[in-house]
């Protein structure tokens, strides 16, 4: 090995070095990676500076083969050749094969038996691509291939026209709403209106396009998705924002929970980890009540995963586990990180993990001088970029961040390329501040670590709803939590969503989760300003005069079988026919009463139609109808008084510190 690096490449090999000493490589990583490329060369014959990302490539599919295991220090190859410049413009061996497809191949992975109706896919994707990106696209032929006309192909074998018959869409429409997953029952498709309306794009664009270009004229068809199958999109969307709302509702009274957690977890992982850097492998110590003992290496077969493979603290704690203390300690600090973050700031995941330090500014205010630090955040889902003013708490969370990577990198924060998921591309070397050292490198933290940095938070602070089911925390509830928290705290809707980088009003309104308690508030200040606008004359005090009269109405209220509802100041609309009224409310006292008149309209009709007055009948059968009525009803309301011995007053109260309600005093 050591002969083939002086003659295959000796100057390749010493820029290998180099490289691996500027990153910051172990001696054992840099030996394993150029091993890796000895290996190569000898395979290939050539020299290192001569390799291809093919040759490396085989090396991989060989070992895996024959091995079953990627051999050791390949990715450490890989990135240094990628460093020196061997493998220009490649992509890191695990994002090898993750890059973006063209339109072609997008549409090739569905295997499309007829090959014209292909090439209208492909055509239909290449024009399309101008106005999305690359997540969007894929989002797009999931639907209109794989969704639709697969699914016609593998039902409707031969199929070669977009023009459907009415039974094969009809089948098509009805296998859409269900997703069937091999040894699971069906279930419901949630996008199955986005699917329709995808499909229904695809013919509008076509008959469109028909007109200015000859190429879709054959394939111009009526669509088989009618206006009538898309009905219930309002309603589905008013379906997902009550969820949306019911999720912000169960997890904000009990964000600081979880953030009591994080900050718990990360002072005792802090603890720990110093009281074992204190000591001598082999020496034990005690923490928090138990006697730990410190540990050159896993004794009992445990997997070596730890985030700092050269400077891991390993230790065993009291009850014989073996733990790395080093990685418990980097996960309990970012989870605390990524939470904090997200929660004084409302962004998206991929916004969070595209900060970097270049992101902080400062403004300066005109007129009194003063200076604010900003974070700008780069465009995203929006493509619009946008600064939110730091807050302290925020400026503190971000400090920390930036002393850690400073001081684990000799005082400057390293820089590193970010992989995109969603757009398949690796972006510039930034000095990103959500970037761990994971084994022999340092990496920008994925979408995954993050959800589950989250998930293990919430696993450890117990959080559960009302019906004891374990809370699940989502990057996008702390934007939601955030928006919410922030229009509730008095911030006006539109500022909220300039921060939120939406472009309409409107669009904030999913965040937005209303308490009981913001709508009482709310209703009371419409009261405020309503009254402010009326004239003062109607908020004076009343006179005696008024006074009297007011009282004087309640008191002509006084009936025979009860009391009249009627508002204040209301003439009886019912010409006092107070049995058919509906606002009389009988009292409980006068039922016998209630059952005389009873007996004595069913007299009175009797005698009516002896004498042959059948308009009298008529009029006497009405009330007798309605004295039944009042009367069952009574013996309704009676009943349920007996049963639950209170009294429904009809007006439910909230009872403090519970969040329910009564009906019954």
């Amino acid at each position: 090995f050591r002969d083939a690096r002086k003659l295959l490449g000796a100057e390749a090999f010493a820029a290998v070095a180099q490289a691996g000493a500027a990153a910051g490589l172990s001696q054992d990583h840099q030996d394993a990676a150029e091993r890796c490329l000895v290996r190569v060369v000898l395979r290939t014959g050539r020299d290192l500076h001569d390799l291809t990302s093919a040759d490396l490539l085989d090396f991989r599919a060989w070992a895996l083969a024959c091995r079953g295991r990627l051999p050791t220090g390949l990715h450490a190859a890989w990135d240094l050749l990628r460093t020196t410049g061997i493998l220009p413009d490649a992509l890191p061996l695990r994002r090898v094969g993750q890059g973006q497809l063209t339109c072609a191949q997008i549409v090739d992975r569905y295997g499309i038996a007829c090959p014209p109706v292909r090439d209208v896919f492909v055509r239909y994707l290449e024009e399309r691509r101008l106005a999305l990106d690359y997540g969007s696209l894929r989002g797009l032929a999931v639907k209109l291939i794989g969704n639709f006309w697969a699914d016609l192909e593998r039902h409707h074998p031969g199929i070669d026209s977009l023009r459907l018959d009415a039974p094969v869409a009809e089948a098509w429409k009805q296998r859409i709403s269900f997703v069937t997953r091999p040894g699971k029952p069906p279930a419901e498709r949630k996008n199955r209106l986005g699917v329709l309306m995808t499909v229904r794009a695809f013919y509008l664009d076509i008959t469109q396009w028909a007109l200015e270009d000859p190429f879709w004229i054959p394939w111009a068809a009526p669509s088989p998705v009618r206006p009538a199958d898309l009905a219930g999109l309002v309603k589905q969307k008013k379906s997902t924002q009550a969820r949306s709302h019911q999720r912000v509702r169960q997890r904000l009274p009990r964000l600081p929970d979880l953030v009591a957690t994080a900050e718990t977890h990360l002072a005792r992982s802090q603890d720990l980890l110093a009281a074992a850097q204190a000591v001598a492998i082999g020496d034990a110590f005690d923490h928090d009540g138990g006697t730990w003992q410190r540990l050159g290496r896993f004794t009992n077969g445990a997997r070596r995963r730890q985030a700092h493979h050269d400077i891991a603290v390993l230790a065993t704690a009291p009850d014989g586990g073996q733990h790395d203390l080093t990685r418990q300690e980097d996960e309990a600090f970012w989870a605390w990180a990524v939470i904090e973050t997200l929660r004084h700031t409302g962004v998206r995941c991929e916004e969070l993990l595209e900060t970097t330090q270049l992101a902080l500014v400062s403004y300066q205010l005109a007129g009194t001088g003063e200076t604010v630090p900003l974070l700008q955040i780069v465009p995203s889902k929006s493509n619009e970029e946008r600064l939110l003013l730091v807050s302290p708490e925020l400026a503190s969370v971000l400090a920390t961040i930036i002393t850690r990577l400073r001081d684990s990198n000799h005082g400057v924060i390293p820089l590193v390329a970010r992989f995109d998921p969603i757009e398949r591309t690796l972006g510039p070397e930034l000095p990103h501040l959500f970037q761990r050292r994971l084994g022999w490198k340092r990496d920008v933290i994925t979408n995954k670590m993050v959800r589950d940095l989250i998930s293990d938070t919430v696993t450890r602070s117990g959080l559960t709803d009302q019906a004891g089911t374990p809370l699940e925390f989502q990057p996008h509830d702390f934007r939601r939590i955030f928006t919410t928290e922030a229009v509730a705290a008095g911030l006006p809707v539109h500022i909220a969503a300039r921060l939120l980088g939406h472009a309409s009003v409107t669009t904030i309104e999913p965040y937005l989760a209303v308490f009981q308690e913001d709508l009482i508030r709310s209703y009371r200040a419409f009261l405020d300003t309503r009254r402010a606008a009326r004239p003062a004359e109607e908020y004076r005090e009343p006179t005696n005069e008024e006074w009297h009269e007011f009282q004087q109405h309640f008191l002509t209220r006084k009936l025979e079988l009860g009391d009249c509802a009627r508002p204040y100041g209301t003439p009886c609309v019912h010409e006092h026919s107070c049995i058919r009224c509906p606002m009389l409310r009988v009292d409980p006292a006068q039922r016998t009463r209630l059952t005389a008149i009873i007996k004595n309209l069913a007299e009175r009709i009797s005698e009516a139609r002896a004498n042959g007055w059948l308009g009298e009948v008529n009029g006497l059968q009405v009330s007798l109808a309605k004295a039944r009525e009042k009367l069952a009803a009574l013996d309704r309301s009676q009943a349920r008084l007996r049963q639950s011995g209170s009294a429904h007053l009809g007006m439910p109260a909230v009872l403090p510190n519970t969040g329910q309600s009564s009906t019954n005093l």
